[in-house]
């Protein structure tokens, strides 16, 4: 199919006009309730983004939409929706915590290594049974994906509640990860460096992980033949069936990678932050990562651009409910014009653009 644009326009002029509509709306709704926009930009901005405190919870953000991200793109690619991020990073959450207990890691770095295996486990066996039963049962993803995060959010409450909850303690969590557990912070990280950062924000090294995630599931994607196959595969079914790829075995590759990369979410969240599981250990992050990803075109660059901004919008929004009359509600309506106009009115932009970009050409090529 012939481009009626560049893939420029398409990855960097369409998500920046998204955003300045996004943007102007939530100006638009801030000054209806009687605060200035200005301030309020310049608050979220200084609070996420002007100092190292900021910055440590927007990248501990981010890292956690990187991961959910990645986990909704690898599926994409394969024309899977896997609603299911936020139910397989619970699972990874818990193979997290089953593997930090109950193994004694003599250092944090093997500790790592034991729970990211963990986790990525959990949550790529929780993403590969409603793979299999797409693939062999004609059960559709988006509908059964959707069921194992209310499943997997039950059966994590039932855990917690009657087998992981150490004996006296009230609130439903597991106990405290042992100190050999603990991952080093950014602090610990860039300090000796020479590089200041806060101590008391919970962004750690799974930060640079995720970074690194992105940058073979890049490699994966676009430069190996398995993911090779799987972009065919979510191009045509049926040329790809014509070439000899089998879509039982594409539908779990995808499948399989996508529910582990979710579930390593959990090593930032559980395992970084808060350093024991806890009820709703994702906190809606793996809802978010759809967005993050569509934002994103699907691209591993473009999923931690995106990912950032989310991270500056979830920082800046939690400043801007502390230190104005501006409600916690209007945060979320903020957040949701972003992903209204980057994700569900995506054409409402790219259509006119392609019009005007056509008929430029048109002019161009009569000249």
């Amino acid at each position: 199919m012939q481009r009626t644009m560049s893939d420029r326009v398409d990855i960097v002029l369409i998500p920046i006009i998204s955003l300045f509509l996004a943007f102007s709306i939530s100006a638009l709704i801030i000054a209806g309730i009687g605060e200035d926009p200005f301030e309020a930009a310049a608050l979220m901005v200084s609070g996420a983004l002007g100092s190292a405190y900021g910055w440590g919870y927007t990248l501990y953000y981010a890292t956690n939409f990187i991961f959910v991200g990645l986990a909704f793109a690898v599926a994409f690619h394969a024309r899977l929706f896997n609603i299911g991020g936020e139910g397989q990073a619970m699972l990874g959450a818990l193979g997290t915590a089953l593997v930090a207990l109950h193994i004694p890691w003599p250092h944090w770095s093997l500790a790592l290594l034991g729970c990211g295996i963990g986790a990525a486990l959990f949550g790529a066996f929780w993403a590969l049974i409603p793979a299999w039963m797409q693939a062999r049962r004609g059960s559709h993803i988006v509908i059964t994906t959707i069921m194992f995060n209310f499943i997997a959010a039950a059966l994590l409450n039932y855990l917690l509640v009657n087998h992981l909850r150490p004996e006296g303690s009230v609130a439903p969590g597991s106990a405290l990860f042992p100190d050999a557990v603990h991952l080093p912070t950014l602090h610990d990280i860039l300090s000796p460096l020479g590089f200041a950062f806060s101590k008391s924000t919970p962004a750690n090294i799974t930060a640079f992980l995720s970074v690194a995630a992105a940058i073979l599931l890049w490699f994966f994607l676009w430069r190996t033949r398995t993911g090779y196959e799987i972009r065919t595969f979510g191009h045509s079914e049926n040329a790809a069936r014509y070439a000899g790829i089998d879509p039982f075995r594409i539908t779990l590759i995808a499948m399989g990678l996508s529910g582990a990369l979710a579930g390593l979410m959990a090593l930032n969240a559980t395992m970084g932050e808060s350093e024991r599981l806890i009820l709703n250990p994702t906190e809606g992050a793996g809802f978010i990562g759809i967005a993050v990803a569509l934002m994103g075109r699907c691209h591993p660059l473009g999923i931690v651009l995106a990912s950032i901004l989310f991270g500056f919008l979830y920082q800046g929004g939690a400043e801007l409910a502390l230190w104005t009359s501006i409600p916690r509600e209007l945060i979320v309506v903020i957040q949701a014009l972003v992903i209204l106009f980057t994700g569900a009115l995506d054409n409402m932009v790219r259509m006119p653009i392609e019009r005007l970009l056509a008929r430029s050409k048109r002019a161009r090529s009569k000249a």
